[in-house]
């Protein structure tokens, strides 16, 4: 421990210039700073995130990392230049050693957390380290639960701390560009906007069915971990109406035992399968023809720690839950799901979110006001001005990186907030992230009840169910 603390000196020496001790880092400062972060998960989000680390290094570094898998540790930490004191199998260990260097000499690892593990972990780091005054950028869905997602709400208000959430899709160029006319009033007042998320049909077979957001139980339903993105927006840009009422459809229609082909037989596995080549779902089509052919980025990636070269490969499909038959896996949530929502002024909006699709997530927009039309495919968009009977066609610069240029705008929105400690830099906060998380969670309410679904009353109930629940700890 006494090495850690020596180091964790040394980074934040070189991570400022001040020439006098370490950085204060009770209060990030003028925005001259390097903003240090602690990485807990290094995987595909982990990984996407600190690009702008290596790309950036005068505003960001990574510092420490968590990360279990011991050859994507390695690789991440190797690629960061992370010093071994520094580096923790576990985020337990690293709140640990965090809460030691405090007690010591005052002083955090990090300015900031990033925490881009499962998604029902989130709530358990995420108060862990605002407890602790770290600034938080969470992977999207804030949490698994609502009384989890109302902790970290809770922990952040009371610890003060910049809060940022892994809905990239508001930070992309093309985003932000349509909010902006949304918010100059130039084509009247928005009063509906129809949003459909093509999730992709491989994309689908890979996260939903053999990936990690398959099982409700294990993760959380399809809508909140593939769709909050959507829901998120469709708030966002009616700002400040707020949803009122809710109601939604969907089943899981097709990746289900009963849809297998006859002629798949008994096979449980891909590449034992006689009918393998005629499936579209074929693992050796998705992982291991790419690979062959020397394409080994995403999904390949995300299915093995280490080198995704073919004997990697080879053995996570005979072995994982990756070369499983899509019709003998244990995934349970939706294929298929719609959402309708009218907001507090009377707008409306409807979302459509469905797998079977050759688009990979090119959300497709329709946004209907007063006084014109916006249609979008997430890289280009027409505006039609109804008063002056003119369209226009937008194309919106691209920044490279994932979805759309988002990854990078969210992440160098976050460091800007941490740096200058303005949570508005941000452009929304714990509460309003709360609120449209809580929208998804009406949705999938009304979805399994087949009622309609009253948003106000629906938080009002959330809220008085996690104070009965602390008063009845406190007695």
């Amino acid at each position: 421990m006494a090495a850690l603390i020596n180091n964790t000196k040394s980074l934040w020496r070189r991570s400022t210039k001040l020439k006098d001790g370490p950085l204060d880092s009770t209060k990030p400062g003028t925005g001259e700073e390097v903003v240090t972060f602690a990485v807990i998960g290094c995987g595909q989000r982990g990984k996407s995130y600190t690009k702008y680390a290596l790309s950036s290094p005068d505003r960001c570094k990574v510092v420490a990392i968590a990360e279990p898998r011991p050859k994507t540790q390695k690789q991440f930490a190797a690629l960061h230049n992370v010093d071994k004191t520094l580096v923790f199998d576990t985020w337990q260990d690293l709140h640990a050693a965090s809460a030691e260097t405090i007690s010591t000499i005052g002083k955090r690892l990090a300015d900031a957390v990033i925490i881009a593990v499962q998604d029902h972990l989130h709530a358990e780091v995420a108060v862990a380290f605002a407890e602790q005054g770290y600034h938080i950028l969470c992977e999207k869905p804030m949490a698994t639960s609502i009384q989890d997602c109302l902790k970290i709400e809770t922990a952040v208000k009371d610890a003060g701390m910049i809060f940022g959430m892994g809905h990239v899709m508001r930070y992309s160029p093309y985003s932000q560009e349509i909010t902006e006319i949304v918010r100059s009033g130039n084509l009247g007042e928005l009063i509906n906007v129809v949003q459909v998320e093509p999730v992709g049909y491989y994309h689908f077979a890979h996260s939903y069915v053999r990936g990690n957001w398959s099982n409700e139980k294990a993760s959380s339903f399809s809508l909140m971990t593939k769709s909050c993105h959507d829901i998120d927006l469709l708030c966002h840009w009616f700002y400040p109406a707020t949803p009122v009422k809710v109601s939604s459809f969907g089943s899981l229609k097709h990746f289900r035992k009963s849809a297998k082909p006859k002629e798949a037989g008994n096979a449980t596995r891909c590449l034992e399968c006689p009918m393998e080549k005629d499936c579209a779902y074929s693992a050796k089509k998705i992982y291991l023809d790419p690979v062959s052919h020397g394409n080994t980025g995403w999904p390949v990636e995300t299915i093995v720690d280490g080198l995704p070269d073919i004997e990697n490969v080879t053995d996570a499909l005979k072995n994982g839950p990756y070369g499983l038959c899509v019709y003998e896996s244990a995934n349970d949530v939706c294929d298929n799901q719609v959402v309708n929502i009218e907001f507090s002024n009377g707008s409306t909006a409807s979302f459509t979110m469905v797998a079977y699709t050759s688009a990979i997530c090119e959300r497709q927009t329709r946004m209907h006001f007063s006084q014109g039309e916006i249609i979008g495919d997430m890289n280009t968009f027409t505006v039609s001005d109804f008063r002056k009977r003119t369209t226009k066609v937008h194309r919106p610069r691209s920044e490279g990186g994932g979805h759309g240029g988002g990854d990078t705008g969210l992440i160098r929105s976050f460091v800007e907030a941490v740096s200058a400690t303005q949570q508005d830099l941000l452009g929304t906060d714990a509460s309003e992230v709360l609120k449209s998380h809580l929208t998804v969670f009406a949705a999938e309410a009304s979805r399994k009840s087949g009622t309609v679904v009253d948003c106000v009353a629906f938080e009002r109930e959330a809220r008085e169910k996690l104070t009965l629940k602390a008063n009845n700890a406190d007695s």
